[in-house]
């Protein structure tokens, strides 16, 4: 079943006429507040987030960018419905604010350009790469490169990367090898001593390119060993190519 989760200011009429072409699509359907605590206690996946605002962003913007970052990290597509686009456009970058509905809104219309959007280019559809690193504009720019052809979830330590693997399962994990704490190989022991996901497929994804870190971490069964040097074309050629050997066994 398909997940929206409706980000809203107030109960509208429209907002309740979504939910209510949305169930008639089979959809499961929240609503809640444009409020930090609100978004943060919404912890099962969704398809797609809607944004729905009559007043002025300005005044929700912390809530506006904790819900940006909640989409970014989980691959949630955001669509919006208002007025004030411009001042959004500002606070949600583009390949996450997928489109706006303007005033008059047309609900028929925009729940129907939802759905579709959703079934064609949702996480069911896609492969799920789980990307573990500890700088934030590295996880940034990977999602970049993969982000259209994969779904992409960002964990910025390995701990964060555990968690997430307790309930859910990833296609791949892209993982860094020099973090603080818990470092790449201590995931990867981690993630092989574990029966609920020993099995999920890691590759390395780092700048260290010395033979003694190199050797350690292949004891552990790593699927590859790429490094950050590499162009990202070729990076995602790699990936490609990994799943496309899967394909076949």
């Amino acid at each position: 079943m398909f997940r929206i989760l409706i980000v809203t200011e107030k109960n509208s009429l429209l907002v309740r006429s979504a939910v209510e072409l949305f169930k008639d699509l089979d959809y499961q359907v929240e609503v809640v507040q444009l409020d930090v605590d609100a978004i943060a206690e919404q912890t099962q996946p969704f398809d797609a987030a809607i944004l729905y605002m009559e007043g002025d962003e300005k005044e929700k913007q912390q809530d506006i960018v904790y819900l940006r970052d909640k989409a970014i990290q989980e691959d949630i597509p955001i669509f919006y419905m208002g007025d004030e686009e411009e001042e959004l456009k500002q606070l949600i970058p583009s390949h996450v604010l997928q489109y706006a509905f303007k005033r008059p809104i047309d609900i028929h219309g925009a729940v129907q350009r939802i759905d579709e959007y959703v079934k064609k280019y949702g996480r069911h559809s896609k492969k799920k790469i789980l990307v573990v690193d500890d700088s934030g504009a590295t996880l940034r720019s990977i999602k970049e490169w993969f982000e259209g052809k994969y779904q992409v979830i960002l964990a910025n330590s390995g701990a964060m990367a555990i968690k997430y693997l307790a309930t859910n399962r990833p296609d791949l994990v892209l993982l860094d090898y020099e973090m603080p704490v818990v470092d790449g190989s201590k995931v990867l022991e981690m993630i092989r001593s574990e029966s609920e996901f020993c099995d999920v497929p890691v590759i390395f994804l780092t700048g260290k390119n010395d033979r003694e870190s190199i050797l350690k971490v292949m004891e552990l069964k790593p699927e590859g060993y790429l490094l950050k040097t590499m162009p990202p074309e070729k990076i995602v050629a790699e990936v490609d190519s990994f799943f496309e050997k899967r394909k076949r066994l």
